[in-house]
């Protein structure tokens, strides 16, 4: 028995000496994770950052391109600095925001690079370049940031940003890291898919103390980046930086639309800013200013700002009530000033009168006979019913929801039904008497200039519209842009009961908006004066030209400039000078706008 317990013990040994040698050839043979964690360990990976595509004007001159910088990056297990003052005073870092940058990056890897200070201008990498080999663990990566030749159209083009936390989570493709850039609004937003390109990927190989070895087996795993999609907007810079000269020191905004097709020629909101200043390292002092302005600068007035639409509204009754046969153009209303205020004019008038003079009581009369047509024996339940058969012929022209716009934040404006009364007045306790103030565009309606500027294409157009939008092409083919923009959309109303319109439209430039006649070229327009609750009233204008065949269709509010027919109007008619004839010759009128004494 003692005999065979040394054999045991043997056997016991070579089993244990099987086991082990199997499990070790398994590691080193048959399991590369080891090697892939050893390799990654001397392996750094760097982001190859890609240009953002290019923005163009309709007419190929640049809007936005790339401006180089530098990313200084750190591997703080390799960073030594003997003397921090020195250091801050050369790389200009506040000691307090060094500290913190360096703890957040051994935070995240004490082995791989962090980004230590972030966006370097050119002029700036000139300065500390030399110092760079002073300093191990320090490099530098290339990026680049937007800039703009010309500073317009700050509010149509956007913006890029750091990416935040809540973006980060709602990248399912896991495209982003923390420190990238993104679009955050107007077309950077909008078309950041399209704009930011594809990364690349560079590994390279480095020992111990983080000397670089040359690129990892060669390359082989390293990928190129792809420059992002270049943009052809529809935005004529030409047109844009002159509504943004007569809108200089005013508060309002301008929409320049092409009928035809809705691209939009200009989109103008005042006050505005240079889109520079929101462009490189500077970018959250800067925006912090911008933000705090009370002007609001940042304030998208053309897709955000919401105005009653006055009494340009009296053109959609129009056509709604001519298509309902409510009206003809021989309906003939009394100027009745006991009804509504209105100013002097011949009375009676017919719809063509109502149109050139502008005539509120006329207006609250065919309302009436539009929404109460004693489909009830009940006048609250008549004028209901009626209300919700108007609006939905209203929903048509494009107005109580956001028309599409390639923007995000686009507001819809306001068309009240009878479900908003029901909770304000309460169920059968309203009637005509309470809403007729939508009659002229006043009350409980609101609009957006875009809006406004659309119902102008609408007027154009003789019964349709595209969809308003910013972007002509991506990479130069025209296909690519979006179906619904392509997408033609009818109102309801038949093409006939426009001429009537138009006529009237081109004669009330005479009656309410003469400075706005252009010699040679017939404008379409409707003055209107939006009510202002705390202050002068706006100044209101829509208007297409030449009348015969529409080049472009405009909306201008110019506010607390009161009557349409001076301020809004007198610069529709520069804007449309300016587009058709590509000169302005009337230089008294644009002094008059540009020097913005109207009231």
């Amino acid at each position: 028995m003692n005999e065979q317990r040394p054999i045991t013990i043997i056997i016991v040994i070579v089993l244990i000496g099987i086991v082990l040698l199997t499990k070790l050839f398994m590691i080193q043979v048959l399991d590369d994770s080891f090697l892939k964690r050893a390799e990654r360990n001397a392996v750094q990976r760097l982001v190859d950052h890609p240009y953002r595509g290019l923005v163009y004007d309709r007419t190929g001159k640049i809007l936005v391109y790339n401006n180089p910088i530098f990313d200084l990056m750190v591997i703080p297990k390799e960073f030594d600095v003997k003397d921090t003052t020195r250091f801050c005073e050369i790389f200009n870092i506040a000691k307090e925001d060094l500290i913190e940058k360096y703890t957040a990056a051994r935070k995240y890897s004490s082995v791989k690079p962090s980004i230590l200070i972030p966006q370097v201008s050119t002029t700036e990498f000139a300065k500390i370049q030399d110092y760079l080999i002073d300093y191990p663990g320090l490099f530098v990566t290339t990026r680049s940031v937007r800039s703009y030749p010309q500073a317009s159209a700050a509010n149509a083009l956007g913006y890029i940003g750091e990416i935040n936390a809540r973006q980060l989570e709602r990248d399912t493709v896991k495209y982003y890291r923390q420190g990238d850039f993104v679009g955050l609004s107007g077309l950077e937003g909008f078309y950041e898919k399209e704009l930011r390109g594809l990364k690349g990927v560079k590994y390279k190989m480095v020992n111990v103390r983080g000397v670089d070895k040359g690129s990892f087996k060669d390359g082989d795993y390293d990928t190129a980046s792809v420059a992002g999609r270049n943009l052809t907007s529809t935005i004529d810079l030409e047109l844009q930086l002159y509504g943004e000269k007569l809108m200089e020191g005013k508060v309002g905004s301008v929409v320049a639309i092409e009928p035809k097709t809705g691209e939009i020629l200009a989109m103008i909101s005042a006050p505005t800013y240079d889109p520079n200043l929101l462009a490189g390292s500077k970018f959250g002092s800067n925006y912090g200013v911008l933000n705090k302005d009370e002007k609001m600068p940042l304030f998208n007035r053309p897709i955000m700002a919401m105005y009653p639409p006055g009494s340009i509204f009296k053109i959609v009754q129009s056509l709604i009530g001519l298509q309902m046969g409510i009206l003809t153009p021989n309906t003939t209303y009394a100027c009745n000033r006991s009804l509504v205020a209105c100013h002097n004019h011949p009375s009676p008038v017919n719809l063509f009168g109502a149109i050139r003079n502008s005539c509120n009581p006329y207006y609250h009369q065919a309302y009436r006979a539009m929404i109460n047509q004693e489909v009830s024996r009940n006048t609250f339940k008549d004028t209901e019913i009626g209300l919700d058969k108007w609006r939905e012929s209203v929903l048509l022209f494009g107005l109580g929801s956001p028309l599409g716009i390639d923007m995000y934040n686009e507001k819809g404006g306001s068309i009240p039904s009878s479900s908003y009364y029901d909770r304000i007045y309460g169920v059968g306790r309203w009637k005509y008497s309470t809403i007729y103030s939508l009659s002229i565009g006043q009350g409980e309606m609101m609009v957006t200039p875009l809006q406004m500027a659309n119902l102008a294409a609408i007027f154009a157009n003789k019964g349709y519209y595209y969809q308003p939008h910013l972007i002509k092409a991506i990479d130069g083919d025209h296909t690519k842009i979006r179906e619904e923009f392509r997408t033609r959309r009818e109102v309801g109303v038949d093409a006939h009961h426009f001429d009537l319109i138009q006529d009237a439209m081109a004669e009330a430039i005479y009656g309410t908006a003469a400075r706005a006649a252009i010699p040679d070229i017939t404008i379409a327009g409707k003055t209107g004066t939006a009510q202002n609750p705390q202050g002068e009233d706006h100044s209101v204008f829509v208007a297409f030209a030449p009348k015969e065949d529409p080049k472009i269709a405009i909306a201008v509010y110019v506010e607390n400039a009161g009557w349409g027919g001076r301020a809004a109007a007198s610069t529709a008619s520069l804007m449309i000078e300016k587009y058709i004839k590509r000169e302005v010759e009337r230089l008294g009128l644009e002094e008059y706008v540009i020097a913005g004494k109207f009231m």
